[in-house]
Formats: C-alpha cells, structure tokens, sequence
C-alpha cells in the first residue's frame, strides 16, 4: 500500500518548486493555526518514544497506542522491558501489524541500550540507527521528539505533501529530506515534521485531498484541487 503510494506520487508530473517567499508564507500559516504541534503517539519517556515509533511502521498511531497502553504501564525502561521478555512483549502488541518481528526488535534494542548506552536512548541518527528496527526515519522522529533537533522524518503523508505542494518535489524519501532541511526557513525547521504530517494525515489526503479547507491553498502547486 506504502509503496503503491509512493510510485504514484513519483509518477505524477513534478510541480515547479517554490519559491522561498511562498515556502516563507506557508510555514507562517501553520505556526498561526498550530503553534506547538504535537506526533499523535503516547509515549511517557524518550524509551516509551523510540519503542512506539518502532511498532508504528506500517501501523496507525491510534493502534500503536491501544497496544502500548498496558506495556508501557509495566515495562517504561530498557530493564522492564528485558524482564518482560520477547513472548510477553508480543502478547501486548500482537494487534499491530508484523507484531512478531517488532517484538524482537524491542526486546532486542533494549537489550543493546543497556548494554551499550548505559539504559539512555542515545541523541545521534548514527547511534540510532545501530538499534534493532531503527531506520532512519525512525530516528529522525526520537531526535526531533525526544530531544529537539530540528530533524524531518518523511513518512507517505510527508512525502506527498512535499511533491503536491511543490514544497520539496523528490523522488524519493530521502531526497525529499534533504530538500525540506535546505528549503524550509530554520525558524520553522523544529516543528516542520509535525505540520506536513498532520496536514497530509488529515487535510492532503491521498486518494481526495481537502484543498476546499486547506489553510496553505493559494500558494500550493497541486492542479487538481478539490472543491468541498
């Protein structure tokens, strides 16, 4: 579905790219609607965070967190967690989807941070990246949530987003990545991630965006806009 997603954007005609004075103006009309925009997944510290980013790939927020709810109740560190082990952390989350491998990779980079980072969840992507089930996006989403770096971590919806609008047309994730650090002014680089995710996930949907009510319409590329 991710993918069949992903080759239809990229096979859609590239947008012109915009111009830094309307990516300016963009970005100011999501600070005015939404100052402090928040991820939707629950999470109680920088560990609970890395794990549910980890079990969201390919999963919805409010699945991760029906299933994260008991398990983070009772194993919130690096140590619970390896004391509740592979099969009980499988139990909790076998309503997400490939919940058999995540389990592994759970049990698994909690046992690598105790080992290697002294129970702490590290704050580089490289450090990260090390950890069973942490890809980059992965990390790009701990970095910016749980310790501040104005990182971008483009999912489907950021994606589409970034080559609709003609914010950051790309052919690929990463590309995208990069173009949105280099093009996104730096005082909005910080909650960058949040605005365009939210904004795909709920008004620039995939199949029939919402342009009739979207509060970024006039500057976008998009040509086939909606009406309501």
């Amino acid at each position: 579905m991710v993918r069949t997603q992903i080759k239809s954007i990229i096979a859609a005609p590239m947008p012109k790219p915009l111009t830094r004075a309307e990516i300016e103006k963009i970005f100011e009309a999501f600070s005015l609607h939404d100052p402090e925009p928040r991820g939707e997944l629950d999470y109680v510290n920088v560990f609970t965070l890395l794990v549910a980013v980890v079990l969201s790939a390919q999963a919805t927020d409010v699945g991760v967190n029906k299933a994260t709810k008991a398990l983070f109740a009772i194993a919130d560190t690096p140590e619970k967690m390896v004391a509740l082990g592979e099969d009980a952390i499988r139990e909790h989350i076998k309503t997400i989807g490939l919940y058999r491998n995540k389990a592994k990779n759970v049990f698994l980079l909690s046992q690598m941070l105790i080992e290697k980072h002294a129970s702490e969840v590290p704050d580089t992507r490289e450090a990260l990246e090390a950890l069973p089930g942490v890809g980059r996006k992965t990390a790009n989403v701990v970095l910016n949530i749980g310790f501040g770096q104005p990182t971008i971590a483009v999912d489907t919806h950021l994606f589409r987003v970034g080559n609709r609008t003609g914010i950051a047309p790309g052919k690929t994730p990463l590309a995208v990545e990069l173009a949105l650090l280099k093009r996104v002014p730096k005082h909005y680089l910080l909650h960058a991630h949040h605005w365009l995710i939210l904004h795909g996930r709920y008004v620039c949907k995939a199949r029939k965006p919402e342009c009739y009510r979207c509060i970024i319409a006039q500057w976008c590329r998009y040509p086939a806009k909606t009406a309501g």
